[in-house]
């Protein structure tokens, strides 16, 4: 079932869901993380902005 995007409020249409397999999926692909890194990113951080901060220091070699 889709989110009902109507019927939420503006800090929640940014959020991603580790229960959305799609968006799961979707993020994975656009940071080119494995579906179980990309998992554990978002359920670290919770949000749009920090996932994909953290996908990118993911990536990056120390």
């Amino acid at each position: 079932m889709l989110d009902p995007k109507d019927l939420l409020g503006g800090a929640e249409r940014g959020r991603l869901s580790v229960d959305l397999p799609h968006e799961v999926a979707a993020f994975a692909s656009r940071h080119g993380l494995s579906i179980d890194e990309a998992r554990e990113i978002l359920a670290r951080t919770g949000d749009r902005e920090d996932p994909d901060a953290a996908a990118e220091r993911h990536k990056r070699p120390l």
